[in-house]
């Protein structure tokens, strides 16, 4: 089969190593990395009408979108249009992450437990909410922020100037013309995901991310500097639980306001006393989970997802295995660009691989030149060992500069010895 993978980072690095495990396809990326190329061709067409006249003309059989930013300029639109087989949400059910403000207002409507908020494009409004509620507080930008348009302020007058400074473009520009300002949670996170076709779903491993920068959840929040699946964490009654009552509902709401839902739906979502909140809706794999979430799945990648964009999705395989990812950033991330750095890594140990991130290739070498560099994942019949396999790989791989938490996962790990 002909696939075609749209984005640049280590999410669409790992799911081609995942369709190449199945030998039969053929890959494309656009853009691609300077390691992408090693798996397949990639393609410089950055135009989304122009790159589904490609798919047309090449005869794609399948399109996989990766990031959020193409699903919400409608890249599943244009090339439905064709009628060419694309797997990921319309432009109108890209709204779930497309805008905040929406997704709460889905949730309200559709009876999906979340934390209280208000969503606004006044600051007299968001102000007098502030005061009603205790700190800290979460306020948010409407619209695609990269990840970064979310601020915890620990008082309701640090809340009160991240309003004020969203509202007024200063922030984060048009994105935090509006904004969602809501309780805070306290409890414990997950990262759950389902692939969908429209009206069924098939669920993945739960994973857990690692935001913040340095050991300990200290430093600053950053894109995730790793991620492990399946967590201990989600019983099969919580898992059973966000089934019932949250991904049926989202299916069968956004079905009957005319915008089934097709793609990845990633809930993330905040488990306070044993009860699932909604905390936000991603409409694609997350990254760094993405890549510990492919090697658990047992099959043909290509198939799986040809099949959900098809609106005929079948049941999933998936192992009886733990992946443990550990990024490997830049010197300077998340604060501000590197110098390109040659990459070198010594050999690959056994139930270990590296996804390839924000590099590029020059005379065959890769070097490292994004904020977050490649991912090192390692698997085991559980955590600790696939721990130990992501960090063994880790000290394999060598770069000016290379920095990453020594400690993802280990939070699991404490009285599991």
């Amino acid at each position: 089969m002909k696939i075609l993978i749209i984005g640049s980072g280590g999410r669409e690095y790992s799911i081609a190593l995942k369709l190449q495990q199945s030998r039969k396809h053929e890959l494309f990326f656009a853009p691609g990395n300077g390691a992408t190329s090693k798996l397949g061709t990639n393609l410089k067409i950055k135009d989304y009408n122009q790159l589904a006249e490609f798919a047309q003309s090449e005869q794609i059989e399948l399109t996989i979108v990766g990031p959020e930013a193409p699903l919400s300029a409608g890249v599943v639109d244009i090339f439905k249009a064709r009628n060419l087989n694309i797997f990921g949400p319309s432009k109108s059910a890209a709204r779930l992450e497309g805008s905040k403000a929406f997704m709460k207002d889905f949730l309200a409507r559709n009876a999906i437990r979340t934390a209280a908020y208000l969503n606004t494009d006044d600051y007299d409004s968001a102000a007098k909410f502030i005061d009603c509620l205790t700190a800290p507080v979460v306020v948010k930008a409407d619209g695609l922020c990269a990840g970064k348009g979310v601020i915890i302020a620990q008082s309701r007058e640090e809340a009160k100037a991240a309003a004020r400074d969203m509202l007024s473009g200063e922030s984060f520009g048009e994105a935090g013309k509006r904004v969602v300002v809501e309780e805070f949670l306290d409890g414990f996170e997950l990262s759950f995901f389902a692939i969908c076709d429209g009206e069924n779903f098939v669920s993945l491993p739960v994973a857990q991310d690692h935001k913040r920068l340095k050991d300990n959840d200290a430093g600053p929040n950053t894109g995730g500097m790793g991620a492990y699946a399946p967590s201990p964490l989600a019983s099969p009654e919580l898992i059973k639980q966000v089934e019932e009552e949250v991904v049926k509902p989202t299916l069968k709401g956004m079905k009957a306001e005319g915008n089934p839902f097709c793609g990845v739906l990633f809930a993330g979502l905040m488990v306070v006393k044993g009860m699932p909140y909604v905390l936000e809706f991603n409409v694609r794999f997350g990254d760094p989970e993405c890549e510990v979430l492919m090697p658990l799945i047992d099959g043909d990648l290509g198939e799986i997802l040809l099949n959900a964009a098809k609106g005929d999705l079948k049941p999933v395989k998936l192992k009886d295995e733990f992946a443990v990812g550990v990024v490997m950033a830049s010197k300077n991330y998340p604060f501000s660009s590197s110098p390109r750095a040659k990459i070198s890594v010594k050999n690959v140990p056994e139930n270990s691989h590296i996804a390839f991130a924000g590099v590029s290739e020059q005379g065959g070498e890769i070097y490292a030149d994004g904020g977050r560099v490649l991912v090192c994942v390692g698997l085991g019949k559980s955590i600790k060992q696939a721990q130990q396999k992501a960090y063994e790989l880790c000290e394999k791989v060598e770069f000016d500069g290379a920095q990453y938490r020594k400690d993802i996962a280990w939070q699991m790990l404490k009285g599991r010895e």
